[in-house]
Parts: C-alpha cells; sequence; structure tokens
C-alpha cells in the first residue's frame, strides 16, 4: 500500500526529467540557429553599409568636382557659399549637399570601425551601429544558415551561454520550489501539531 502512494511521484519525477531533457535540446537547437545567424547578419550589415557610402560618394562626386575646380577641393566652401546666397534653390542645394557630405562621414566612420574582428563586429554594431543601416538590415534580413566556421562558432558560443543561462534558471526555480515545499511542509505539520 504504501508502495503505491510513492509510484505516482516516482513516474512524475520521470516525465517531468524526460519533459527537461527535451526543453533543454529544443533551447540548444533555438540557441544554435540564432547564434549561426549572427555572423550573416554582420555581413549583411556590412554590404549595406559599404553600398551605401558608395552611393552617396557618387551622388556627391559632381559637387567634389566643382570644389576641385573652383575651391582648392574644399567640398565644405561650396556648402557655405550656397548657404550664403541670396538665392533660395542655391541655399537649399547647399543644404542638400551638407546633408550628403554628413552622411558620407557618417558612414566612412562606420566602414573604419568595422575593421576589427567578427565578434568585435558584431558588438559594435550591436552598440553603436549606424540605425538608418540596421534598420535596413533588420527588415530586409534572409536568414541563411550557413556552415563556416565563423558561424559554427557563433552558435555554439551563443547555445553555450543559453543553456547555462537556462540552466542556472531552472536550478533557480527547483531551490525556490524545494524551500517553498518545506514551508508548506513545515507549517502543515506544525498546524496539525497544534490540533
Amino acid at each position: 500500500m504504501g508502495k503505491m502512494a510513492v509510484e505516482p511521484i516516482h513516474y512524475t519525477k520521470d516525465i517531468m526529467s524526460i519533459l527537461y531533457r527535451y526543453l533543454i535540446v529544443v533551447i540548444a537547437c533555438i540557441a544554435l540557429l540564432i547564434g549561426i545567424q549572427i555572423p550573416s547578419f554582420v555581413d549583411q550589415y556590412e554590404k549595406r553599409l559599404d553600398a551605401h557610402l558608395r552611393e552617396v560618394t557618387v551622388n556627391l562626386q559632381p559637387f567634389q568636382e566643382i570644389a576641385n575646380k573652383y575651391l582648392g577641393g574644399d567640398l565644405a566652401k561650396l556648402v557655405e557659399l550656397n548657404r550664403k546666397s541670396d538665392a533660395k534653390p542655391l541655399q537649399e542645394e547647399g543644404a542638400a549637399i551638407e546633408a550628403m557630405m554628413l552622411r558620407k562621414l557618417r558612414f566612412e566612420a562606420d566602414m573604419a570601425a568595422m575593421q576589427i574582428s567578427l565578434p568585435m563586429k558584431a558588438l559594435h554594431i550591436l552598440l553603436q551601429g549606424d540605425q538608418e543601416i540596421l534598420d535596413e538590415a533588420r527588415k530586409q534580413y534572409s536568414y541563411t544558415v550557413p556552415i563556416n566556421p565563423d558561424a559554427l562558432m557563433f552558435g555554439g558560443g551563443i547555445a553555450i551561454l543559453i543553456l547555462i543561462a537556462a540552466e542556472l534558471l531552472f536550478a533557480l526555480a527547483r531551490i525556490t520550489a524545494a524551500q517553498l515545499w518545506r514551508r508548506l511542509r513545515t507549517s502543515s505539520t506544525n498546524t496539525s501539531g497544534t490540533k
């Protein structure tokens, strides 16, 4: 009779153990797939950044040629000359040229910052990536499952970090549940003892 009362608890522990193992496998697979995407996202970010930098450079080229011809190559002087003009269209053209110059400088600075190792590139993009490029890369990102050393390294690293975090959370949950169970048993023992 006493054995029958213990068996349901034993089966419950076995089922929970099996579910826990499957949950860990699912978490590991998801973490691996997420980690594998990081090098691909960095690559797509860099390609977008390069394309935008080339585009703004081409757009500025005619103005740079004018600055080279008349202002010793100083594009800022051309902007200033246009802004000081009495003609509204030239003032607006000066503002447009300045906006392109600033955009080019922003992209050049970001491109220079990307001349580092892949993990540092990923960190740079996460913390200081150009918002315009980030938004584009996120919206138009194409998911891939590359099998190359960088992707496998990131996938494995992210999987290990997430599994450690999950194990710590599960351990914390088990400890908390055990403490609550002990308190409930102690309070029910005290309540039955006082009666």
